[in-house]
């Protein structure tokens, strides 16, 4: 699954950004997009959030956000992009800005006669300082909210009148939320879990008698295999079975994201080894490399804890979190090789190690030509490509690039080729 977060945001349609004349403002369309719990957002390099998509001059357009930066983009700056997300050709002069919570634009970049193919994106790998956003007074509202107002050029496609976009307003669909409002129903259920630790010392977890958790046969077979395997082949009304190697608290994340739902940004970093661990277990792919970013986001590798993590993203193929790993190494090795004994490392991991000390080496430019090269390729980068081949984006980085090369269909790059 790609690392991909849509929010729920509030888009405004309004010309007066640009310029207190009327012309002026007929010529130019702004849309103001609201990055709600913006500190929160998936931060890691490479993953990006999408904003809702609106309509100007016959398209379809939406705004790709990397908070953490994106590929070459410098340390510590956040990557934006205008994306053009309808089919066709496009040619759309754009400005994109940083408003305060006052309204006052902070921060501008200007985006000149640039083409846009169906699927692709413009925009600014360095747009700036992730930093200057989170610490700068005012910049965020006071539920941590940062605005962003886009504006396009109209009169450049003034053959593809402005189409306004959710004029009508129409209910989103239910079903997924219903089936969410499942989990639990010991009326419609057909299977339960009684949860348990084992770990009696364990003062969080310290119930008198198992929690019970009501499921469903069927959405279990569907969406955690390993979850409806406990329960064999039995043709009893309710078959219970018992876990006792999870939390109940973790169990119930674990239930909630395979019935559609997800787990709360301050509970997927205050319990992401909990919840990799459990995920790993019951092989609910995606929530463990939800997990195992949360992880990495919120754990500072250090010479103390680098080489517990490295072990443990080995024997979990955790491949996110071992490049981190591997890239405070490269970056720190002189005191690494003083202070870390390298004893307990398998002999496996030394390649990756290999592939960070190359990529610290390859300038900028020299990136730009590995589009193709799956050996120097980030995880993020691997992953995704998997995933638009829908193949399994889970494993060790050498099984990953093996998939990649055994697939027989390759499909073109993704949507960042024309990045600026």
């Amino acid at each position: 699954m790609t690392n991909v977060h849509r929010i729920d945001t509030n888009l405004t349609l309004d010309a007066g950004y640009r310029s207190s004349s009327a012309s002026a403002a007929e010529e130019w369309q702004s849309f103001k997009i609201l990055f709600h719990g913006f500190a929160d957002l998936p931060s890691a390099f490479e993953q990006f959030t999408l904003s809702p998509e609106f309509k100007c001059n016959g398209h379809r357009w939406c705004i790709k956000l990397y908070p953490g930066g994106k590929r070459a983009s410098r340390t510590g700056c956040l990557s934006l992009y205008l994306r053009l997300c309808s089919g066709g050709y496009a040619t759309a002069p754009h400005e994109v800005s940083i408003l305060d919570k006052y309204q006052n634009v902070k921060h501008t970049k200007k985006g000149t006669d640039q083409s846009f193919h169906g699927g692709k994106i413009r925009g600014w790998k360095d747009y700036s300082l992730r930093s200057y956003i989170l610490l700068t007074e005012n910049i965020l509202d006071d539920n941590g909210t940062l605005a962003i107002v886009v504006s396009i050029n109209r009169k450049n496609d003034s053959a593809s009148p402005f189409v306004p976009i959710n004029t009508t307003f129409v209910p989103s669909n239910p079903m997924s939320s219903l089936i969410t409002s499942m989990l639990l129903d010991e009326e419609t259920a057909d299977v339960c879990f009684e949860v348990g630790s084992a770990d009696v010392h364990d003062v969080d977890e310290a119930a008198s008698s198992p929690v019970t958790f009501h499921a469903h046969r069927l959405i279990l077979k569907k969406c955690a295999p390993m979850l409806a395997s406990l329960f064999g082949s039995y043709d009893e009304e309710i078959v219970a079975v018992s876990i006792t190697d999870v939390k109940p608290a973790i169990f119930r994340h674990l239930l909630h994201y395979v019935y559609g739902g997800s787990v709360p940004g301050k509970e997927m970093n205050a319990h992401a080894k909990d919840i990799i661990n459990a995920a790993d277990k019951y092989s609910i792919v995606n929530l463990k490399l939800e997990a195992e970013a949360a992880y990495v986001n919120s754990t500072k590798i250090t010479m103390d804890n680098a080489m517990d993590n490295l072990l443990y993203a080995d024997a979990l193929n955790l491949a996110l979190l071992k490049e981190a790993v591997m890239d405070f190494l490269a970056e720190n090795t002189e005191e690494a090789s003083e202070r870390i004994s390298f004893s307990e490392v398998p002999g496996h991991v030394m390649k990756d190690l290999l592939v960070a000390f190359s990529r610290t080496k390859k300038t900028k430019q020299d990136n730009q030509g590995d589009n193709n090269n799956f050996t120097v390729m980030r995880v993020n980068e691997l992953r995704m490509k998997l995933d638009e081949k829908g193949l399994n984006v889970d494993g060790s980085r050498e099984a990953m690039i093996e998939t990649l090369k055994g697939s027989a269909n390759e499909f073109a790059d993704d949507d960042d080729s024309l990045e600026e």
